[in-house]
């Protein structure tokens, strides 16, 4: 059964979005360095049979197996030409999954960055930017998507790239950044910057937030600055299932199902309204946080404290101001 964001949101005060896509897929037998998007083509019975584990387990939105289907990130394995086509048959393969499920489900069009850099760092413009995404669209568009889902942004140039692309094809859009680099993205966006980058564009998103990042205390930090810089807003948490650890050859995230459920909670509290997982939330955490989204009670909201109380420390924290004030310093001295 198919459902827009939009409706769905009006339905719903908490709509809970699936899981990780890469860590699942290994244990599909992906190969590491090997592109994921192009199985919605070659193998289109594996997105699907993930897509179904995360309806089953409970979400309410499922992304499109199409994250690096863009040109630049396509051209490294020689499949640029090939990028309408993957993104029509990704929309189309979680189009499948959506209508055969029993309750409503949003596919949302999953389009993350090119891994280019804009100039005068690198190549890229914002208009070679928009074209890009202008083409991934298209296909996730004609493959039946409801939303796009523009996520993980580190740069304020290719949200805007990605969102201007939607906005020209007539599509409702959400996007994401990755707040990894203490408390800001890698480009140095902070997380109340959104609100400023959301209100500049043409029309603006149905919802904004953050995804992936370093843990979910560390974005549940950035979700109190969202929530607080705009009450109103629909802000979107997709946090990481705890912290990667490193164990012989494999990356074990160390999030349980208790955790992620509890932070289902946290982020209710905190005003977000559309909860997921990111890198290494597998199905029976996204069960665990259905369980807790139907059993939500809203509390308090919660202060960073008690965050980190619940479900684990800071791993890349914010810079204090004292640490701010040196780095200030230090620049200044070097332009003397």
């Amino acid at each position: 059964m198919r459902i827009s964001l939009e409706k769905l949101l009006e339905q719903k005060q908490l709509v809970l979005a699936d899981g990780a896509t890469g860590t699942n897929f290994m244990d599909m037998g992906l190969e590491p360095g090997f592109p994921p998007d192009l199985w919605n083509v070659s193998h289109p019975e594996k997105p699907d049979a993930l897509h179904q584990l995360f309806v089953e387990a409970g979400s309410d939105i499922i992304l499109t197996n199409t994250f690096g289907a863009n040109a630049p990130r396509l051209k490294l394995h020689n499949a640029a030409d090939e990028t309408y086509a993957i993104n029509k048959a990704g929309a189309e393969v979680a189009g499948k999954v959506a209508e055969r499920a029993e309750r409503p489900v949003v596919v949302a069009g999953s389009v993350g960055p090119t891994g280019e850099l804009f100039e005068p760092m690198g190549a890229l413009t914002p208009e070679s930017c928009k074209a890009f995404f202008i083409e991934q669209i298209r296909g996730l568009k004609d493959g039946g998507a409801d939303v796009i889902w523009i996520e993980t942004m580190s740069a304020c140039e290719e949200i805007e790239a990605a969102a201007n692309a939607a906005i020209d094809l007539g599509m409702p859009y959400v996007f994401t950044a990755s707040f990894d680099t203490a408390g800001k993205t890698m480009m140095g966006i902070a997380p109340c910057g959104l609100d400023e980058i959301a209100n500049g564009l043409a029309r603006p998103p149905v919802a904004y937030g953050a995804n992936c990042g370093v843990g979910a205390s560390d974005l549940m930090s950035s979700m109190l600055d969202m929530t607080e810089r705009n009450p109103d807003a629909v802000i979107i948490g997709k946090a990481n299932c705890g912290i990667p650890v490193i164990q012989g050859k494999e990356t074990v995230y160390t999030g349980t199902p208790q955790l992620m459920g509890d932070y289902v909670q946290l982020a209710g509290d905190a005003g977000v309204r559309i909860i997921g997982g990111c890198c290494g939330t597998r199905p029976e955490h996204i069960a665990a946080m259905r369980k807790s989204m139907d059993a939500y009670n809203a509390g308090q909201r919660p202060n960073l404290e008690q965050i980190i109380d619940v479900i684990g420390p800071l791993v890349a924290p914010p810079a204090s101001e004292e640490k701010k004030a040196a780095a200030r310093q230090r620049r200044s001295r070097r332009r003397k």
